[in-house]
């Protein structure tokens, strides 16, 4: 293996807390401790493949006051469109810019890249790097904590405590009201944070897209509350969630782009039809992707962060590095670069929540 002198680290995919908490460890520990360059690389792949050239050499100094341990999203940037396999072209037509990428990396004379990224960037990322043959060492990172091989990614410890501080917040007025207060939080493919944060934020019904749910369901757990002599409820549902004839609800935006949403609506109407009740809709969206590092995601984000280096100083690249049994390993990427981790419908927390007297779909 030939020396390494100069590596890079990008965050691709969505934003979430923890990401600057890692460029920081990838820093401290590369120049620290092997008096390697760190150049960051601006706004993930879209660095390597714009001319020029968009990147920062990352030094101590720039860490010195800890600002950025605290700081949410990241301040390289980051996309998440854009396949550089299929990228999309003014004319409409999309084209392969995967050898831009890696003339960028061979331009900016790196000898290794650090790659902080969830299940669909780092699929894509090490596309790029195999073709490239460029070292490549992922970090996980995404809110949805649907990373395979890994019990924590970066980021989800915040969002989690940020859905259930809004379930603390809607519980008093929905009780005020007397009202069924349904919470859409984020959760494409899986209901990781749909299921965590429901059963601490006490929530009476969670929806998750691993477990279908019926109308009658949902409506013999309300009515049970109301004979318990309770008014209101709390409603958790992913994103994700199908409607139970099979639906994927969504919204399109300006240009065409579909994105999943408009669950939260669909069952409000359909609980007020069945019920009567009065129901409020709440979707958090990005507000759970922003905000100050939790204390989980701050040390998840630097024990990651020095494991990544020390990976790449010893020369095993095509790996991540992942929290298991409450430390750091690595784990092949070719494991982790299958498609997203849903959550385990007969797992611990679908068989707590039920425990409680949650309704979590038949």
């Amino acid at each position: 293996m030939a020396e390494i002198r100069r590596i890079g680290v990008l965050t691709s995919g969505g934003d979430c807390a923890g990401l600057n908490a890692v460029i920081r460890a990838v820093t401290h520990r590369a120049r620290g401790a092997y008096g390697w360059k760190v150049l960051g690389i601006l706004d993930g792949t879209m660095g390597l493949m714009d001319r020029p050239l968009r990147y920062l050499e990352l030094d101590l100094d720039m860490f010195a006051g800890h600002d950025i341990l605290r700081a949410g999203g990241t301040f390289l940037g980051t996309v998440n469109k854009g396949d550089p396999f299929a990228f999309p072209m003014p004319d409409g037509t999309k084209l392969d810019r995967s050898l831009d990428f890696v003339d960028g990396f061979h331009r900016m004379e790196l000898d290794a890249l650090i790659v902080v990224g969830g299940d669909g960037s780092m699929r894509i990322l090490k596309q790029l790097c195999d073709k490239g043959s460029i070292g490549m060492v992922g970090v996980p990172k995404t809110i949805d904590n649907d990373v395979h091989e890994t019990e924590y990614a970066v980021g989800f410890s915040t969002a989690v405590n940020v859905v259930t501080e809004a379930l603390d917040r809607l519980q008093a007025t929905a009780a005020s009201h007397h009202r069924v207060m349904i919470l859409e939080v984020m959760g494409r493919d899986a209901g990781h944070i749909a299921i965590s944060a429901g059963i601490a934020g006490g929530a009476d019904i969670i929806l998750i897209p691993e477990v279908p749910y019926s109308m009658e369901g949902i409506a013999r757990r309300i009515r049970e509350v109301q004979k318990q002599g309770r008014s209101h409820a709390l409603v958790v549902v992913a994103e994700g969630c199908r409607t139970p004839d099979g639906t994927v609800p969504c919204v399109e935006y300006a240009g065409g782009e579909k994105r999943y949403g408009g669950i939260g609506q669909y069952l409000s109407d359909k609980i007020a039809e069945e019920i009567g009740t009065e129901t409020r809709v709440t979707i958090l969206g990005h507000v759970q992707r922003g905000g100050i590092p939790s204390m989980r995601d701050r040390l998840l984000a630097s024990a990651f962060g020095v494991h990544a280096v020390d990976l790449v100083a010893q020369g095993k690249f095509g790996r991540m590095v992942a929290w298991q049994d409450r430390g750091v390993v690595d784990v092949s990427l070719d494991a982790v670069c299958i498609g997203p981790r849903s959550l385990n419908p007969d797992g611990t927390l679908v068989h707590s929540a039920r425990g409680l007297g949650i309704y979590v779909g038949d």
